[in-house]
């Protein structure tokens, strides 16, 4: 009965084990077919000897356009995609001897004529005894078109990196100069091969270095994704030049860590702002000046501190001021600065005499920019033994056509004055006559103070009339808008006071503009976006030049607040209504009437009918309602124009 039993249950897992290696047949097949069905690669079976086609899978079908009827029990050379393709027949008698063949971009023409572009792989192996070849057949087309255009991407690239005006440097992290874009030759003097291979710190000026190896040393470790400086490199003709950087980090293909620098030189603005600065400085020099000649009746006091503020502001050695006398006719020494000599503070120098007596008779300015090869050079040596000077300026002094003395400069180097340079020093002189006048006039003190203002509001037109100068295409703008804007302030009943600081400010609205760069400010077409950003800054950069002068704080409010409109919508604040400065708010509607009816090179003047329409209905939006009803009240009686 045991053995019964064992006997069956032997058969049974017989059975169950002959069972199992049918079913997984079964499974590797049905696997295989819908492997076979859904691949997204073509697939060829051929019968090995004749080179028949047995199946051919419905992605293959589909890529060459053919029906599967199409396919089958065709050779691969009598296939139309394969037909004129004359190696055809010979890959496949290769194939049946070496039993593998390999095609990396074969071009196949599909059923409606179109090519494309395949990877071709065949193979032999056997399904039981049977011997079968698979071609695998993969659509490349859209790959090669993906190189293509990654290849033409790079050449674009490479083509806009090397026609760039800007300097773009690959170095690693110790600074060795790994890229240079040919443009370091127009920038710089020097060739991108001359470049390469040095270390970028030995171009680079030593006041610098420390900034640069800690912005690598902060790139390196991740501190910093992108860092940015203002670093002076060393042109090939010595000079230096400045350029406005940013770097940020990558990979090279070699695994290293690089970092990738794109700079511009920006010399040329920063020699402009140190101008602006240097005008700055000359103005609240002559500011100062101005309130020691109002405040200190004391003579010898007011003489010295304008030779301190005319050493420093000039950057010379020495100065000193000589007071005509009309009784004598002579020049007598009042105030020195800045000289090692002991000077005789009795002597004297008639008319005609001496450099002073030369540019006190014939009321010019004397010039010697260098000792060398100019007449009586004894002259430095005789009157200042100790003090080695070879350059010598003298200025007369005059005021309200009188001689009042002669202000002398004195140099140990040779000095390059140029126009700005002279002007200041014309304009200190002017300012050293008007202290020798109040000081000879106590009485007519007020009046020396006018003088002062028409002083004041000469040099600040003619700080307008520069700026008009150099926006060829708003000539007298400044002006014109400065007039009409009085005009509609004096009919507010505004005190005096108030009036010329609206006159100033009007003046001087378009300063900021010596802050945009005359690439975006003179441009003929329309700005960017990006130039628009920079453009709208001006009315901050005037705020940052004119406030650090006291007595012109008053007038920043046309300056800073002319662009604000009534609704908000203006800038750099976005101010409305009655938060707008009163007289900025005048100004703006002065501005745009003078803007809209003058001649512009991109379009013709607008009528001034049309102004006034445009006018009347920006109010309440752009403008304030009742400076709108108050200008055109004016424009209907006397016109609108000043």
């Amino acid at each position: 009965m045991v053995k019964a039993v064992k006997s069956k249950a032997k058969a049974k897992a017989k059975a169950q084990a002959t069972k199992i290696p049918k079913l997984t047949l079964k499974d590797s097949e049905l696997r295989y077919r819908r492997l076979f069905e859904t691949a997204q690669d073509g697939i060829l079976i051929l019968e090995a000897k004749t080179g028949k086609i047995e199946d051919v899978n419905p992605f293959l079908a589909d890529l060459l356009g053919y029906a599967r009827e199409e396919f089958i029990n065709k050779r691969l050379w009598e296939l139309g995609a394969f037909q004129d393709i004359q190696e055809s027949k010979q890959a496949f008698e290769a194939l049946q001897q070496n039993e593998y063949i390999r095609y990396e971009d074969l071009p196949l023409k599909t059923k409606n004529g179109d090519l494309i572009d395949v990877e071709f792989v065949s193979n032999v192996y056997f399904v039981g005894a049977k011997k079968v070849i698979q071609c695998n057949i993969r659509d490349i087309t859209a790959t090669k078109q993906a190189v293509k255009d990654l290849r033409l991407s790079e050449e674009r690239f490479r083509a806009r990196i090397e026609n760039s005006s800007d300097l773009i440097t690959v170095v690693d992290m110790d600074g060795n100069v790994q890229y240079v874009s040919p443009s370091i030759e127009r920038l710089l003097g020097y060739s991108p091969e001359a470049f390469i291979g040095t270390n970028i710190l030995e171009k680079i000026h030593l006041d610098d270095h420390q900034e640069m190896m800690d912005d690598f040393q902060k790139l390196s470790s991740g501190l910093i994704k992108t860092a940015q400086a203002e670093i002076r490199f060393l042109h090939q003709d010595g000079s230096w030049r400045i350029f406005e950087g940013s770097g940020r980090t990558y990979l090279n293909v070699r695994g290293d860590l690089v970092a990738i620098v794109n700079s511009h030189d920006i010399t040329e603005r920063k020699i402009s702002e140190a101008l602006i600065l240097r005008q700055l400085d000359y103005l609240t020099a002559t500011g100062q000046i101005d309130r020691l000649i109002a405040g200190n009746q004391n003579l010898s006091q007011v003489l010295e501190q304008i030779l301190i503020h005319v050493a420093k502001e000039l950057d010379v050695d020495a100065v000193d001021i000589l007071v005509f006398s009309p009784e004598s006719h002579r020049l007598k020494y009042s105030a020195a600065h800045g000289f090692r000599t002991v000077w005789d503070k009795h002597a004297s120098v008639r008319l005609g005499e001496s450099y002073a007596g030369r540019a006190a008779q014939e009321r010019r300015t004397l010039q010697i920019p260098d000792q060398e090869g100019v007449p009586n050079p004894e002259f430095f040596a005789e009157l200042f033994p100790k003090d080695d000077f070879v350059c010598y300026f003298g200025v007369p002094l005059i005021a309200r056509g009188q001689l009042k003395g002669v202000l002398e400069i004195f140099n140990r180097t040779a000095l390059a004055a140029d126009t700005r340079w002279l002007d200041f020093l014309h304009s200190l002189a002017a300012q050293t006559a008007i202290a020798l006048e109040s000081a000879a006039l106590v009485e007519n003190l007020q009046h020396a103070n006018l003088e002062l203002s028409a002083a004041y509001n000469s040099t600040i037109e003619g700080w307008s009339r520069a700026l008009d100068m150099r926006d060829e295409e708003t000539a007298g703008h400044s002006m014109r808008v400065t007039e009409m804007t009085q005009k509609l302030a004096v009919q507010f009943n505004l005190p005096e006071a108030e009036l010329i600081q609206i006159r100033w400010g009007s003046l001087l609205h378009d300063i900021g503009k010596m802050g945009i760069p005359d690439e975006i400010l003179l441009k003929p077409g329309p700005l960017t976006e990006a130039e628009w950003v920079i453009m709208r800054k001006h009315p901050v950069f005037a705020y940052q030049m004119l406030s650090p002068i006291r007595y012109l704080r008053s007038a920043l409010d046309i300056p800073y607040c002319h662009h604000e409109k009534w609704d908000g919508s203006g800038y750099p604040r976005g101010l409305r209504g009655d938060e707008i400065p009163f007289g900025a708010r005048i100004f703006a509607v002065a501005d745009v009437w003078d803007a809209l009816t003058s001649e512009r090179p991109y379009r013709p003047a607008w009528t001034e009918k049309n102004a006034l329409a445009h006018i009347r209905e920006s109010s309440g939006t752009h403008f304030d309602p009742q400076v709108v009803e108050l200008f055109m009240q004016t424009a209907e009686k006397t016109g609108p124009r000043p």
